[in-house]
């Protein structure tokens, strides 16, 4: 009887020693903005909402590690996006056999669209397995001063995926593996790392290997490869990505971009140069140049952007130029205050319009969002 209870003792101990070694956390954020946008020209409109996300994006999370000794870890990371004006949650974009479309999230039933991921790792990086952000969005919102939320995220993502140049794999792909290094384990994959970083993924189209190869689907619609590469060290951060993307109808997409920041103190100044390229068809060019200003525990954001396309042909299509100014008060670690003012000029055919509204091609749209977020 003796030795038995100091074996259920021994047990015990040891269950209690593995669970300690493994954490899960629930987290979120919830981001209300109340938001206006204006157009002008034929056809025009203006749309004030209560929207959300206007400066992080509302979101449900949980995520967890387990230490499984002698360095390996195992994770996971499910991240549902959530639309706290009206209470409903996000969607996922699918592409399969040509065409893509906004999932609806099955009856109200939570969809993790933002991520939903599985890994494995150790000193020699991490293998991370399904829906996932992309390698090269990463240089978007890692040196972007308003983080590509709200009516200030810069045109260098807002340009792209306006004009639907690099397709539905700009933020995030599904059905991924990756190799991230140097970025700590089941993190969030835009760091800051130190020294060097790198993040490498393949995502699979799923289709049949007997797809019919035309204009409505082949085996490779919806496959790519993106990588980024890069450096931090003290003040100074740089990043590199490329991606490649196969579509059926459009052909291959490609978006490679560079990116850097430098924290002088009174000011961290940030840049992104970024372009798309759809075979045989348009050229889209976009840059960045901003930064963001502490202001004691406060921070004053400011950037100014554009997105110029050109058609195959070589001749300029149209472009957009934006400048954004905004202003954050932090009333504590988890509660902010924020506004920002933006307006984008366009020249040509391009038509970018700020808030969900619409604006002719070749006039000016602006817009602004006030609004509190609360971390939790």
């Amino acid at each position: 009887m003796k030795k038995s209870m100091l074996a259920l003792a021994a047990l015990t101990a040891f269950a209690g020693a593995a669970s300690a070694q493994s954490s899960v956390t629930i987290w979120g954020i919830v981001d209300a903005t109340y938001a206006v946008g204006n157009g002008s020209g034929t056809g025009s409109f203006d749309r004030t909402r209560l929207t959300n996300s206007g400066y992080n994006s509302s979101r449900l999370g949980f995520r967890g590690v387990e230490d499984m000794g002698g360095g390996a870890k195992a994770g996971f990371w499910l991240e549902a996006g959530v639309n706290n004006d009206d209470g409903s949650l996000g969607t996922t974009i699918l592409c399969n056999q040509g065409t893509c479309s906004s999932t609806a999230n099955g009856g109200g039933g939570m969809t993790f669209n933002r991520r939903s991921t599985v890994s494995w790792g150790g000193d020699w990086g991490e293998l991370r397995l399904g829906r996932d952000y992309t390698p090269h969005f990463w240089t978007h919102t890692v040196y972007d001063p308003f983080g590509t939320n709200g009516v200030g995220t810069s045109q260098t993502l807002n340009g792209a995926t306006g004009g639907s140049l690099a397709g539905p794999t700009t933020v995030r792909a599904s059905n991924s593996i990756a190799y991230i290094f140097g970025q700590g384990f089941n993190g969030n994959s835009l760091g800051p790392g130190k020294g060097f970083h790198a993040f490498v993924q393949y995502y699979l189209g799923e289709n049949a290997s007997n797809a019919v190869s035309g204009t409505t689907n082949t085996s490779k619609d919806g496959s790519g490869f993106s990588f980024r590469l890069g450096y931090d060290a003290g003040p100074l951060s740089v990043a590199f990505a490329n991606a490649s993307t196969k579509y059926a109808v459009s052909g291959k997409v490609t978006t490679t971009n560079l990116g850097g920041s430098y924290n002088l103190g009174v000011a961290k100044l940030q840049a992104i140069w970024n372009k798309d390229k759809v075979a045989g068809g348009k050229t889209g060019t976009a840059s960045l140049f901003g930064a963001n200003i502490p202001m004691g525990t406060d921070e004053i954001r400011v950037a100014i952007s554009n997105y110029k396309t050109e058609l195959a042909t070589g001749a300029d299509d149209g472009k957009a130029n934006k400048f954004a100014l905004g202003y954050v008060s932090n009333l504590s670690k988890r509660t902010a205050l924020y506004a920002t003012y933006a307006r984008v000029s366009n020249s040509g055919t391009s038509a970018q319009a700020l808030n969900a509204s619409q604006t002719a091609a070749g006039t000016a749209s602006t817009g602004y969002d006030i609004g509190i977020r609360h971390a939790f």
